[in-house]
């Protein structure tokens, strides 16, 4: 659709006025559709949680969308991620407690809900989803960032304080699962 529509100028202090008629037409953009613009985040979780989406395995659960999508996001942290790579955790260990989290609702970072002997608080250079086996403990998956979580410290999600306090700051080691 076009509208025509009326020049006006300013020429030594006159107004210069052109009939519609007269004018020429500019043609208004095509509604524009935010689908094609790569700079918008199109995928959310909450939109995705709604589709069923199917691997070879069957179909996803939240958590693998979840993870799938950070993956995708943070891929040039997964192209720098040294499988097999062994070294020095120092490990506490951490609630979902208000006081330690300033919320309860246990949702991490990542958007995964807590559970124990499953989510670990990585350091920003871990992707989540990064497996980590962890000496005499097993395998965890980072799915948390913490403010103190730098370098080689990691946080242990557990479900009590009284098993936080008791785990206290360990030296362990570790190693890159995936």
């Amino acid at each position: 659709m076009r509208f025509p529509i009326l020049v006006v100028s300013l020429i030594s202090g006159l107004f210069l006025f052109i009939p519609a008629a007269q004018a020429t037409e500019v043609p208004l953009a095509p509604k524009y559709n935010l689908i094609d613009d790569p700079l918008l985040l199109i995928w959310t979780f909450a939109a995705e949680e709604n589709k069923p989406v199917v691997t070879e395995k069957g179909e996803m659960t939240a958590d693998e969308k979840k993870l799938a999508r950070w993956k995708e996001k943070q891929a040039h942290l997964w192209a720098k991620l040294e499988t097999g790579k062994r070294f020095t955790i120092n490990a506490s260990a951490y609630t979902a407690a208000a006081d330690e989290c300033g919320k309860s609702d246990g949702i991490t970072a990542s958007g995964l809900k807590v559970e124990e002997k499953r989510t670990l608080a990585c350091p920003k250079e871990f992707p989540f989803g990064t497996k980590i086996k962890i000496e005499g403990m097993g395998e965890y998956r980072c799915e948390d960032r913490g403010g103190a979580i730098k370098g080689n410290k990691v946080d242990i999600y557990v479900e009590t304080k009284k098993e936080a306090f008791a785990f206290g700051r360990q030296n362990l080691e570790a190693e890159i699962v995936n």
